[in-house]
């Protein structure tokens, strides 16, 4: 079958060649892959950032399909189901799944102290195969996998699988009330819905920081949010601080993670020496930008080695931090039911329909911020709508 084939940092290639999984446990579901999306959070492993993302791998957390095998256990879905698949891998079962905290799942990660498996993202996150593919393998099918309505058109859906419930959950941990100033560090399509997300839960102001203008204008137009490009800025923390009236904002999210620029010293250390899990700059800028007793919430992905954060700051302001990986599964209803009223729009985010057969280049456009682009869909041969 045809998939993306990782060959080291910045190689990637389309390989016509690879096996088609097969069913290893009862529980599992074979998808035949209708969409799947070339995340920021790709880039991480596509550069050479993540721990133990192995030559061979295919990556892809974001797709959406059709399901053409069932292991003999799976009851709640069947063959012939269009489905979204969560980019969690949870079971369901275990002491954090009941939690919600499907991200956290213990048993499709058993040997990690925090994850849980994530599709398509390096051995760190349990080394499954991704949805860059024809087809792929979906453990514990009645857990992730939900039935796609018939009214939903497939390029939202395949944004419900991480974009929308991720930017959703960054507005909901910054425990946003009616009127808070939240700023959002980084408009990649993250940070841009969780921009639109914080108006749902009573922004009374929203603020974009980026460098690229074209992310920019485009956030401004997709989430009416006010937009700040930092290198146009003598110091992003204190502009924040001057247009807070010198409090600080309510809330502060970072959704850049382990690439951010505009430090150079952390530049150096997390992106070029990699002698920390990646850049801190954006959670330097949204520790310092938030107000005394505020809330910073983390979406943007760091490594799981150590990183040089301001603790002392975080103390002395009283700030709370809450991260997580987003727990899909929870979302979904609540996030079908906005985007069936026309609350949210998630489709409007793709700027790039790629063939599956060119996504070393579908890469590199979005590695490289070419052609203005926002958001990468990968569309396999297969599929003709």
């Amino acid at each position: 079958m045809l998939a993306m084939n990782y060959r080291g940092p910045f190689r990637i290639r389309a390989d016509h060649d690879r096996p088609f999984p097969e069913i290893e446990h009862p529980g599992d579901a074979i998808v035949r892959v209708l969409r799947s999306c070339i995340c920021g959070s790709d880039l991480h492993l596509y550069h050479g950032l993540v721990p133990d993302t192995r030559v061979g791998s295919t990556f892809g957390h974001e797709f959406v399909g059709e399901i053409v095998e069932v292991g003999s256990d799976v009851q709640k879905v069947k063959v012939g189901d269009k489905v979204m698949v969560p980019f969690n891998i949870a079971c369901g079962k275990c002491a954090f799944c009941k939690q919600e905290l499907y991200g956290n799942c213990h048993e499709s990660n058993p040997e990690a102290t925090a994850v849980g498996g994530i599709f398509g993202y390096s051995h760190t996150a349990g080394g499954y195969h991704g949805g860059q593919a024809e087809y792929v393998r979906v453990p514990y099918a009645d857990v992730g996998p939900t039935i796609i309505p018939d009214w939903m058109d497939p390029d939202d859906a395949v944004l419900l699988t991480d974009v929308v419930p991720t930017g959703y959950q960054a507005a909901e941990m910054g425990g946003i009330q009616k009127g808070d100033t939240v700023v959002v560090f980084g408009a990649g399509p993250i940070g841009i819905m969780a921009a639109k997300c914080a108006w749902l839960f009573g922004a009374g102001r929203v603020i974009v920081i980026d460098q690229l203008d074209y992310r920019l204008e485009f956030a401004e137009k997709f989430a009416q949010c006010e937009v700040h490009n930092f290198k146009e800025l003598e110091d992003p923390v204190v502009f924040i601080k001057k247009t807070t009236d010198s409090l600080g904002a309510d809330v502060c999210i970072d959704a850049v993670g382990c690439e951010a620029a505009g430090d150079m010293m952390n530049t150096i250390m997390g992106r070029k020496l990699l002698l920390q899990g990646g850049s801190t700059t954006a959670l330097h800028w949204a520790i310092n930008s938030v107000k005394k007793g505020g809330i910073v919430s983390i979406v943007g992905v760091y490594g799981p080695i150590d990183a040089l954060v301001p603790i002392g700051n975080v103390v002395n302001k009283g700030i709370t931090i809450r991260a997580n990986q987003a727990s899909v599964k929870r979302l979904l209803p609540r996030l079908i039911d906005h985007v069936k009223s026309g609350i949210l729009n998630p489709k409007e985010l793709i700027t790039h329909r790629i063939p599956l057969e060119e996504v070393a280049e579908g890469y590199h456009i979005f590695s490289r911020k070419l052609d203005n682009c926002i958001k990468p869909v990968l569309i396999p041969p297969s599929v003709t709508s």
